[in-house]
């Protein structure tokens, strides 16, 4: 996590600083030996702090006020399965007794960024990296890294969908044991149009999906309406061969016409990926 930015000492642990030197190790491991569980973290709930909690209820009701007519209904219908805290920062062990009946996801909470490798070994088992950290009240529009609200509120409830899970767990295999670097670029640029930034063509509109569109207050109607940006139709080539960059609004969205394009997509993606391991090796 980025030291200039004041966060509760949620993370202030032994615990916390052995988990991150281990997930800073898995660059330098075979991916097959990188073990996600010893990332994990206890999330350590009573130490947020009153700000914490109102940070997040702030957020969480701001959201709300516009997202019934933004985003997809399947993340929608997400939101109302796991019944998230709106008042305060929310228990991930509860969030995981509603989401792992559901698709067999869970939200295990890690201590700051992963490397990664890491992170796609932990999306191959149908676990989510989770930041515990809350931002600062005075980082309320804009935190240059994940915190617990963009991951949980932006990213989990695509999780209670079967179609969507089981893209994000073959996304995450691909991506673990690719070690071709034009194929990793590839893969980068996928997850950054579709998982942070997506949209999908719902009734005759777009709508958001991308966690970076869903918990940006901002980026969130620019996307939607704005006439300076290009809603392409997605196509997995041209989506993988598409920069971009993080510092401002995105000047370019693809849209789905259903998770089952995306999935299958990916599918006869990874089968690509996957090969060419087997036969180097």
């Amino acid at each position: 996590m980025r030291s200039d930015i004041n966060y509760s000492n949620v993370i202030d642990s032994e615990e916390c600083r052995i988990a991150q030197e281990a997930a800073d190790l898995a660059p330098s491991l075979p991916s097959d030996r990188i073990d996600p569980s010893t990332y994990y973290v206890r999330q350590r709930w009573t130490m947020y702090t009153p700000e914490n909690h109102e940070v997040w209820r702030t957020l969480v009701r701001r959201r709300l006020e516009t997202l019934d007519e933004q985003a997809s209904t399947v993340f929608l219908t997400g939101m109302r399965l796991l019944n998230l805290d709106k008042n305060q920062v929310p228990d991930l062990d509860h969030v995981n007794r509603i989401l792992r009946p559901l698709t067999g996801w869970q939200s295990r909470p890690v201590p700051g960024y992963l490397p990664a490798k890491a992170f796609f070994a932990c999306l191959a088992r149908r676990e989510f990296p989770t930041t515990i950290t809350m931002r600062p009240a005075h980082l309320l529009e804009y935190l240059p890294e994940p915190d617990i609200f963009h991951d949980v509120f932006g990213h989990v409830p695509l999780h209670a969908d079967p179609v969507f899970s089981e893209f994000l767990q073959t996304y995450g295999k691909a991506a673990l044991f690719c070690d071709d670097p034009w194929h990793v670029e590839r893969l980068g640029r996928l997850f950054w149009f579709t998982v942070e930034f997506g949209l999908i063509r719902e009734q005759g509109r777009a709508k958001l999906y991308g966690s970076g569109l869903i918990s940006s207050i901002g980026e969130s109607p620019h996307a939607l309406n704005s006439p300076h940006v290009d809603r392409r139709p997605f196509d997995l080539d041209r989506v993988c061969d598409t920069p971009f960059e993080i510092d401002h609004f995105q000047p370019i969205l693809y849209v789905l016409e259903s998770f089952e394009q995306l999935r299958d997509a990916m599918n006869r993606y990874a089968q690509q990926v996957l090969s060419m391991r087997k036969k180097a090796a």
